[in-house]
């Protein structure tokens, strides 16, 4: 699997950037709506700590900046090397213009490098005061202690300051580590898979957390072995200006089985933060991925994210996605079918509220004979918010028997939001079912009427349309995560009837 075979089977289709238009929608309403708007409860996850660690970084990145994260890590000279084919290949990109509007986004704005702590706790206890208590606020410990989740990697800022994982796992060959600590301990199984499914000069946010990667998870699940409760890695930004640069590498060995979860969120600060990861997954001959997010960043991070799998002969990759907060998201989890018998699908969830703009989708590059992929893409945009679903479906020549179905469903809650749909399909073989199905619709005052008929109030009403919409997604999640999902659609909809 070549770097240009991928980047190639990959790239993204330029598009045109659109601004939604409110000059056509009677003023009256925007004001009406406007002040529901404000009426919003309050974004839960918002508080900060301490910070003496975040106010002692420095913003910006330049080469310097580069080899000095690399030597703080002690890393090899072939990391370094990966590290500065990044950084050149992020100053030789131009600024993606399709999608959201980026004209505002200046990478000096970023600090690219925050140590919170010296070194990894072995126990909750040993982090500082501050941030455990964050976690605690967060119910991670609490997760791991009634093994809700087998594994657990917490990331504050640059750094994995927690991960465990059960016992029996580990002797059965799991490896669940940070990806720093990989590089120093698995040095040859890194360095086989490190930029294999997402090259240096893939995008260029990609090569941007090429050169200033820190933190993220490695995985790697030996032949034949199920981790039947998933592995779950929390991502928590608190210093304003952060720049966090994770990076996740997935290796599900043959006949191996894998749920991994992660969740995000942020402070409100009045300056824009940046999250921009890269997740590889490698899923051999007949393995299983699940890949779950739950992502509710502030509204004041950019969310630019490449996710990626490469799919060997009869394997399953599986990616459930949703995005609730942000300033504005780019996430379009892919996968690369490349041999006999690979299936994947994508099941993603967009909200876009006041200030919002989730541009999020998917893609499925089918290299091989009887692949098979599904997206299901649902949006809900409200107060002004846009949402866009953009996708790729690629069927090169000699793929025969392959197929694919794509539904997009998108749900307005006012009159002056606003979602679209960019599909793109690319099919060279004649041999091949293709399907797409794209659906706008708005929550009538009929359907609110029949509800409220049945004896619900306005606001029960709203809440069980939004919550059937969602239903297909959240009903893929771990139990816990569906009710967090639930309750995360409940709160950024409080207010929207009226």
């Amino acid at each position: 699997m070549s770097d240009e075979t991928t980047s190639n089977a990959a790239s993204d289709v330029e598009m045109s950037q659109y601004v939604a238009d409110r000059s056509r929608v009677n003023e009256d309403k925007i004001k009406k709506d406007d002040e529901i708007i404000q009426q919003f409860g309050d974004y839960n996850y918002g508080w900060h700590d301490s910070d003496a660690a975040g106010e002692a970084a420095k913003k910006g990145i330049d080469e310097n900046v580069v080899r000095a994260i690399s030597a703080d890590k002690h890393e090899p000279q072939w990391m370094l090397d990966m590290r500065l084919r990044g950084y050149k290949a992020f100053l030789e990109k131009p600024m993606p213009t399709w999608g959201v509007d980026l004209s505002g986004f200046n990478a000096d704005d970023f600090k690219y490098y925050v140590k919170p702590v010296d070194k990894q706790a072995k126990t909750w206890d040993e982090l500082p005061d501050d941030i455990r208590k964050t976690y605690d606020r967060l119910g991670i410990p609490e997760a791991e202690k009634n093994r809700l989740v087998s594994g657990v990697a917490a990331q504050y800022e640059s750094e994995v300051i927690y991960n465990s994982i059960q016992e029996d796992l580990a002797k059965q060959g799991v490896i669940f580590v940070d990806t720093d600590t990989a590089v120093r301990e698995y040095p040859d199984l890194v360095r086989k898979y490190f930029g294999t499914v997402v090259s240096p000069e893939d995008n260029k946010f990609g090569a941007l957390n090429t050169a200033a990667w820190s933190g993220g998870s490695f995985v790697y699940v030996p032949k034949g072995v199920h981790v039947d409760i998933p592995l779950q890695a929390y991502f928590r930004i608190n210093t304003p200006n952060m720049g966090q640069f994770e990076r996740t590498l997935i290796i599900a060995d043959e006949g191996s089985y894998v749920h991994y979860v992660e969740g995000c969120t942020a402070p409100i600060y009045s300056t824009d933060s940046l999250h921009a990861a890269i997740v590889e997954i490698i899923v051999e001959k007949h393995a299983r991925v699940r890949y779950t997010t739950v992502q509710n960043w502030s509204n004041n991070v950019y969310n630019l994210v490449t996710q990626r799998a490469y799919v060997r002969e009869g394997g399953t990759m599986e990616w459930v996605d949703g995005n609730i907060g942000s300033k504005a998201t780019m996430k379009y989890p892919a996968c690369i079918l490349a041999e006999p018998y690979a299936k994947a699908s994508t099941m993603s969830l967009g909200f876009a509220g006041k200030g919002q703009y989730q541009d999020t989708g998917a893609k499925m590059i089918h290299l091989a004979p009887h692949t098979s992929s599904t997206i299901v893409a649902k949006s809900i945009s409200r107060g002004g918010g846009r949402s866009a679903y953009r996708g790729l479906v690629k069927i090169v020549k000699g793929a025969y028997g392959s197929s694919n179905s794509t539904v997009c469903d998108a749900l307005l809650v006012d009159d002056f939001s606003r979602s679209d749909t960019y599909p793109h399909v690319d099919v060279r073989e004649d041999d091949v079912s293709m399907a797409h199905e794209a659906t706008v619709s708005k929550v009538s005052e009929d359907q609110l009427f029949y509800l409220m008929s049945r004896g619900l109030t306005e606001e029960e009403a709203m809440g069980m349309i939004v919550r059937g919409f969602v239903e297909p997604i959240s009903r893929e999640l771990p139990m816990e995560y569906a009710l967090e999902l639930n309750r995360l659609v409940e709160l950024q909809m409080e207010g929207s009837v009226g």
